[in-house]
């Protein structure tokens, strides 16, 4: 005896759904984009928007360009960031010594050593 439901297919109701029902589709416009490997990639954007920029190729994820004669070149990747890193970027060496001060006197309030 098999298992599951006797009654396979669909649900009630989840069946494509006839044109007259869907309405209108909003206007839209093909822009095709460029990439440096020579890609030609059409995106359909909505007619009443600009087309940004840069669009990543699907085949090879180089950025595209507008104009076909210049496509952008391959993007740079960022290199990687420590979290030190990151904290020096927003703080100065300053900073740093005035928390690390502070911190260091919550500790030894907590331990009694004041």
């Amino acid at each position: 005896m098999a298992s599951g439901s006797a009654i396979r297919g669909v649900r009630i109701g989840s069946g494509p759904m006839r044109p007259i029902e869907r309405g209108e589709p909003a206007p839209r416009r093909s822009v095709t984009y460029w990439c440096a490997g020579g890609h030609a990639n059409p995106i359909l954007l909505a007619a009443d928007v600009p087309p940004p920029a840069t669009w990543d190729c699907p085949r090879c994820g180089q950025p595209g360009g507008l104009d076909a004669a210049n496509p952008p070149g391959p993007a740079r990747p960022e290199p990687y960031k420590s979290h030190l890193a990151y904290v020096k970027e927003r703080r100065s060496e300053a900073d740093g010594e005035a928390i690390l001060a502070e911190a260091l006197a919550a500790l030894r309030r907590r331990r009694g050593e004041v």
